[in-house]
């Protein structure tokens, strides 16, 4: 479902003379349908960056990125927009709404954007806000006003509320409770027995030892820099 083929990245630091930082060479991994891939290393050695070249929000240097069959390196803007909007999903650990539109209505924005019937997409909506723990007096609000927890809940019901073939995780149980955090590593488990292919970061060891097949160590794929003069 993912295949990541000799995938490389360079940073230019235009107020720094145009500066040229090597961020990744070399990656290649793959994620099979049903399976969840742990990305880990410590901060700075690329999982956020990989993860946003998966997604197509940074642009590869060189090398492949296939989801489902399309290359996001060599993809244009409408098959990329069209991919996220049936196939890649992608949780990130922050919430960014148009301000004023209700919490049900931001849940069921991606079954919407696809066409589903509006009474089942809400439905779904209420179906996972009750799971996440958000109360019903609330869903009319607009999520911008909620505490840092509740905007994160609400952030994880909507990428849960399409079921995508491929899913990309950004620290998904990241300051929740208990009882949340477990609610979110069993939407993570419902996922895989679908047959979603994952690729997280968790920085929560005992939640990827729980959801995570296999830990693919991306400080491999890090270059050595030298210091900018």
């Amino acid at each position: 479902m993912i295949h990541i083929e000799n995938v490389s990245k360079t940073f230019t630091l235009h107020n720094q003379g145009s500066a040229a930082i090597p961020v990744m060479t070399g990656a290649t991994l793959s994620v099979a349908a049903g399976e969840c891939v742990a990305l880990t290393g410590n901060s700075g050695a690329g999982k956020s960056t990989l993860m946003r070249m998966i997604y197509g929000n940074y642009l590869a240097a060189s090398g492949r990125i296939e989801v489902d069959g399309t290359d996001i390196v060599t993809a244009e803007p409408r098959e990329i927009l069209a991919l996220r909007r049936q196939t890649l999903g992608y949780v990130s650990q922050f919430l960014r709404v148009v301000p004023r539109v209700p919490t049900l209505e931001v849940v069921a924005e991606p079954l919407l954007a696809i066409g589903t019937d509006r009474a089942i997409a809400l439905a779904r909506a209420e179906e996972l806000l009750h799971r996440l723990n958000i109360p019903e007096t609330l869903w009319t609000l607009s999520p911008t006003t909620f505490s840092g927890g509740e905007q994160q809940r609400v952030n994880i019901a909507r990428g849960f509320a399409h079921t995508y073939p491929a899913m990309l995780l950004d620290e998904p149980t990241a300051s929740l409770d208990a009882t949340n955090r477990a609610t979110v590593l069993t939407l993570i488990e419902e996922a895989k027995a679908r047959g979603a292919a994952v690729i997280g970061i968790f920085h929560d060891v005992e939640a990827r030892e729980r959801v995570a097949d296999r830990e693919v160590d991306v400080s491999v794929f890090t270059p050595k820099r030298e210091a900018l003069q």
